[in-house]
């Protein structure tokens, strides 16, 4: 199959998981009854999920220069990624995020960025021919925003699609937006981006249509269970997910993101690939961790073998 190639942009993290049974108060002291170390952050999530879903994939990252972080570009490898552009920043920790889950497999997460600020827009000539000759660029919001903003327009000038993942919630200027082919929000960060609160379908083709005024084609509204709004130059539409039973939803949005991606990137018709897309983050949201829980292709295919088309 002659599919384009992937570029990511974006972040790696160690993740630190502790199981809850409810959050803790501020000066509460809460026991949790399962604690892991598993290798995370939203681009390098985003990144295993269109390698193991069949993506051609390189990644642009950075990682400390520890044992975690050869570690993980180790593990990465064997996900199917080029991990040339991955490099290891002298002097610097690898990422971290540490991360709760309680007994409704909801999460709250803080980050150190630690080696992902390193990734500046100074570093990215030396990455230029990945993005320009890529038919995608898939990045969120983990890097530095000023390169996000450079590599946007590295990619724009040489028509390479842009596809942003605004997580975590941050406003954005408008000048990144204008540069946006494609954008993934869910609904927090959906409101963050258009004062929009996005509780069902109405809201979502609301906050969908300020998106497109600012000059972005495709709008993707993840709404967790209720699926998703998928609007294309203000014409929209719900597109509905998988009911399945979560064991925690770490990286499902992730998840969702790079197997959207790969599928279209297959030429695999929008409506097809959110189902596919779909289908990968269903899985993961049976599964603990972060890259740990993130499908491999036969799962996919198998998965949506099972479901009535």
């Amino acid at each position: 199959m002659d599919k384009g190639k992937l570029v990511v942009l974006g972040s790696i993290n160690a993740d630190h998981v502790l199981n809850i049974r409810q959050f803790p108060q501020p000066g509460e002291t809460v026991t949790g009854s399962h604690y892991t170390v598993a290798f995370g952050g939203k681009g390098a999530n985003q990144a295993v999920a269109a390698g193991r879903s069949g993506a051609d994939i390189s990644f642009i990252a950075c990682v400390g220069s520890d044992d975690i972080g050869e570690r993980v570009r180790q593990q990465l490898a064997s996900d199917n990624i080029d991990t040339r552009s991955i490099e290891a920043v002298a002097d610097t920790t690898t990422g971290v995020a540490l991360i709760f889950v309680n007994e409704d497999a909801e999460n709250v997460i803080g980050i150190h960025a630690g080696a992902n600020n390193a990734l500046t827009p100074d570093s990215l000539p030396r990455f230029e021919s990945q993005i320009t000759q890529a038919s995608a660029l898939l990045m969120q919001l983990e890097s530095p925003l000023e390169t996000v903003m450079a590599a946007a327009r590295l990619a724009k000038a040489h028509k390479t699609q842009v596809v942003l993942n605004p997580a975590p919630a941050c406003e954005l200027p408008d000048a990144l937006l204008s540069l946006v082919d494609m954008i993934t929000p869910n609904e927090t960060e959906a409101e963050k981006l258009t004062g929009v609160k996005v509780t069902n379908d109405e809201d979502a083709a609301r906050a969908a249509q300020i998106l497109h005024d600012k000059g972005i084609a495709t709008v993707i509204i993840t709404l967790g269970s209720k699926g998703v709004w998928l609007s294309q130059q203000g014409v929209g539409k719900n597109v509905p997910g998988f009911k399945v039973k979560a064991v925690d939803t770490i990286a499902a949005g992730d998840t969702f993101n790079g197997a959207l991606v790969t599928a279209l990137l297959e030429g695999t018709p929008l409506d097809q690939a959110v189902r596919f897309a779909h289908a990968a983050a269903a899985i993961a949201v049976t599964r603990a961790g972060a890259q740990s829980s993130v499908p491999w292709r036969q799962e996919i295919d198998d998965f949506l073998a099972h479901q009535e088309s």
